[in-house]
């Protein structure tokens, strides 16, 4: 009856649990331009008010990423304190060393180590869309059981909701088989240079932050665990013409003309369905319940974008007066690569295309491009949060992948299964972005039980 007690727990600090999410709302962590200081004070202060150690790592001055493990179950450490953010804007660009250094204790639990990941970044908001919110972005207002505010989405409720579970789970940890890791990260809005990409490859612990299987709450709707996201291959094009007079068109079809054309066979690119998909995958997103969910969750029609190619082409800027044959254009394409498909494929039939169009090229975005990725549906941590999800919510999750990208690949990329799960993404980015504060609190019970069943075994 363990797991009912912790049920029990978290109503009883429900208005505490709130308290945290309106605090980390409040605190602008727009990126660009990534200053994440405040957020990260608010993550330091939840954790020290809870007896929480806390390892800050910031090898940008101004990003920094709060972490949190424990020893091993075998060793009693004495009650240490938790790092201080409060006087950041002193502090070092570096480590604030774990206060179990000073413990004796440096070897972590046997068994499964679990990484709970969430960043503290947001998108950035315009003065114009400010201006049409019903509430301010940073105000965090409560109305309706709706807590308001930029990022609450994406992903500051889920961040909050892993940081209580994380607690949670401190407080029992002499009981567990494991080992948790809480990673309050920066810089995911940005690719993760200095967040989760620093501590998984250059942070002198990343085979701590590394861990065994990653959790995270991003907004995957309580209906979905994700288990894969399809990669993103960013492409500028630059077409070049003989400009002239506007009224001379016999002399230059135009650079602006020829792009479109090109843009048009770019396009049937969608259409491209020559390459290796596991079997075992295929026949799971074929399944009629599986296809409903992706559909409910990302909308109609997602299903059938999930094992094929999309083009977007998100800019297009050309010419430099309405009278005259522009002699450039300059358009960027987003396209994004199903689990099976590579870049070095499409970017062939790019090549072929091109030998039409002499006077086009293209520069690939190295730094926005990334494979596709996926790890196991059918996992413990999926199972877990399948059931515990079930008992709170009276319905099972279904394992998607995801349309867009998170953290979550970099882990992958390391053969690292990592799991998505968390509220729904209506809103995101948006004019009076909000969360429920019921779906809120749920989160927080499931990812506790999830937690608890993966480093012990379910009851």
């Amino acid at each position: 009856m363990f797991k009912a007690a912790l049920l029990e727990t978290i109503d009883a600090e429900r208005q505490d649990l709130i308290n945290l999410l309106q605090s980390l709302t409040r605190a602008d962590s727009s990126n660009p331009p990534g200053d994440t200081i405040a957020a990260a004070c608010v993550v330091s202060t939840f954790l020290a008010s809870r007896d929480v150690p806390a390892t800050l790592i910031a090898p940008k001055s101004d990003a920094p990423n709060v972490t949190s493990t424990f020893p091993a179950v075998s060793q009693s450490p004495a009650h240490s304190r938790s790092s201080s953010l409060h006087q950041l804007d002193g502090y070092s660009p570096s480590r604030v060393d774990s206060p179990f250094a000073d413990s004796g204790i440096s070897t972590p639990n046997p068994g499964p180590r679990l990484i709970m990941n969430g960043h503290i970044d947001v998108f950035p908001i315009s003065e114009a869309e400010r201006s049409e919110w019903t509430h301010d972005p940073w105000s965090a207002d409560i109305e309706n059981n709706r807590l308001y505010g930029r990022g609450v989405v994406d992903m500051k409720a889920g961040t909050a909701a892993t940081i209580a579970a994380y607690t949670y789970i401190f407080a029992h940890r002499h009981l567990l088989n494991g080992t948790a890791v809480l990673e309050a990260v920066s810089d995911e809005e940005t690719g993760g240079r200095w967040g989760s990409k620093y501590l998984l490859n250059d942070d002198d612990r990343k085979e701590t932050w590394t861990g065994d299987v990653n959790l995270n709450a991003e907004p995957t709707g309580l209906q979905s665990i994700r288990f894969g996201e399809k990669g993103t291959l960013r492409i500028t094009f630059t077409v070049k013409a003989k400009g002239a007079h506007g009224a001379y068109t016999h002399l230059s079809e135009g650079a602006i003309r020829i792009a479109t054309r090109l843009i048009t066979e770019l396009v049937k690119l969608e259409d491209f369905t020559d390459f290796e998909v596991d079997p075992e995958v295929r026949r799971y997103l074929d399944r009629q319940e599986v296809r409903d969910t992706i559909d409910e969750v990302m909308g109609s029609g997602a299903a059938n974008n999930i094992l094929k190619p999309t083009v977007n082409i998100g800019t297009i800027s050309g010419g430099t007066k309405v009278n005259t044959v522009p002699g450039d254009c300059k358009f960027e394409v987003d396209i994004r690569l199903p689990i099976g498909l590579v870049a070095k494929t499409i970017l062939e039939k790019i090549d072929a295309t091109l030998k039409d169009f002499p006077g086009a090229s293209y520069e690939v975005q190295e730094a926005a491009s990334n494979p596709p990725n996926s790890c196991p549906f059918d996992h413990a941590v999926t199972r877990a949060i399948a059931n515990n999800a079930e008992h709170i919510l009276g319905r099972k999750p279904i394992a998607i992948p995801s349309l867009g990208a998170t953290d979550a690949k970099h882990w992958r990329y390391k053969g690292i299964p990592a799991y998505s799960f968390g509220l729904s993404p209506e809103g995101m980015a948006g004019i009076d972005e909000s969360v429920d504060l019921d779906d809120y609190i749920n989160l927080v019970k499931i990812l506790t039980l999830t937690a608890w069943d993966f480093l012990t075994g379910p009851e």
